[in-house]
């Protein structure tokens, strides 16, 4: 075996790894030589040179409040330590990974209603080997606009004056009660799986008459922006489940008119607004497209439509993001 001085790139080695000095003296006998250069190779081809954390990206990176977005967690190489446990939250809720093909993990969040300026979403990866990431990544939302009377979407709107006066405080409790419930409906999604393995469905196949996040007019008074997509219909037209799910509530609400609220699991849950006749019960398991309403005109408004709301958990979100993300995510 030839003396260790005539192999310049190992005597580097014993530099970078073992004693972070430059040193070009001997290293004794010849079997120590040897066993301090396999040290000294394992040392360097086993150490994580430049190892790459898994990478979390969220889709779009601009958005608006009230919407879904889409996050993606690309693990590092196929021989890299194994994930066994994925968990996180963004906008106050928890986030759901599923693992699709390629070793790619997808999730969805919900963006709030009043956030400003950025939303970010902090996932914790746990490897097999007890080693754990925590990462981070953010949406920037649209700074606020200056409030103007012209060019501004707004839709004006004549209702009973019932709706418009003050309340009294045992109106306004029932409001608070029945928001509350809607609300419970949505944390309690969190609780299982998406049931879901299709693409969402819209309700009706009618015409949009009102979208989400639009200004609300009633009786010459701003009164609220829209949450909702709303549809047109006559009394009685058919109203469908927009994916799998189970019947979390069915009731009759003050503003609402009566509402079917149906848990997709995963965080998601859709409700149906105003119907004239509801056709399932609480616990029901329904299917894509099945029928569960009638359109009608119950609750605060102008005449018979479908109002078709959202939540992811307890946030408000735009339900026509849900027929966005088609099979990009859902249970399988």
């Amino acid at each position: 075996m030839r003396a260790l001085r005539e192999f310049p790139v190992l005597q580097l080695i014993r530099f970078s790894v073992i004693t972070g000095k430059l040193t070009t003296g001997r290293l004794g006998t010849r079997y120590a030589q040897t066993e301090w250069v396999c040290l000294a190779l394992a040392a360097l081809f086993s150490a994580p040179l430049g190892a790459q954390e898994p990478r979390l990206i969220v889709t779009p990176a601009r958005t608006s409040p009230g919407a879904i977005v889409r996050l993606t967690l690309e693990p590092t190489s196929a021989g890299s330590d194994s994930i066994v446990a994925i968990s996180g939250q963004m906008g106050g809720e928890p986030v759901h990974f599923l693992e699709r093909d390629s070793r790619v993990w997808r999730a969805i969040g919900g963006i709030p209603l009043g956030a400003a300026d950025s939303v970010g979403a902090r996932v914790v990866v746990e490897h097999f080997s007890g080693a754990a990431d925590t990462l981070s990544a953010y949406v920037a939302l649209p700074r606020p606009r200056p409030t103007r009377s012209r060019g501004r979407r707004r839709r004006s709107l004549s209702v009973d004056s019932r709706f418009t006066r003050p309340l009294d405080s045992a109106t306004q409790t029932r409001i608070d009660r029945e928001n509350a419930r809607a609300g419970e409906v949505g944390r309690r999604a969190h609780s299982s799986p998406p049931m879901w393995t299709s693409a969402f469905l819209r309700p009706r196949p009618s015409t949009i008459t009102s979208r989400f996040g639009s200004g609300r007019t009633f009786n010459g008074t701003v009164r609220s922006s829209h949450l909702g997509v709303d549809f047109a219909g006559k009394t009685g037209a058919p109203v469908q489940a927009a994916n799998r799910g189970i019947v979390a509530l069915v009731d009759r609400f003050f503003l609402a008119g009566n509402v079917v609220y149906i848990d997709h699991g995963g965080g998601v849950v859709t409700g149906y607004f105003h119907l004239s006749k509801t056709l399932v019960s609480p616990g029901d398991t329904v299917t894509r497209g099945q029928r569960i309403g009638m359109v009608g005109s119950t609750g605060r408004v102008t005449g018979p439509h479908l109002h078709w709301s959202a939540r992811y958990g307890g946030l408000t979100v735009n339900p026509l993001d849900l027929l966005a993300l088609g099979r990009w995510y859902g249970g399988r």
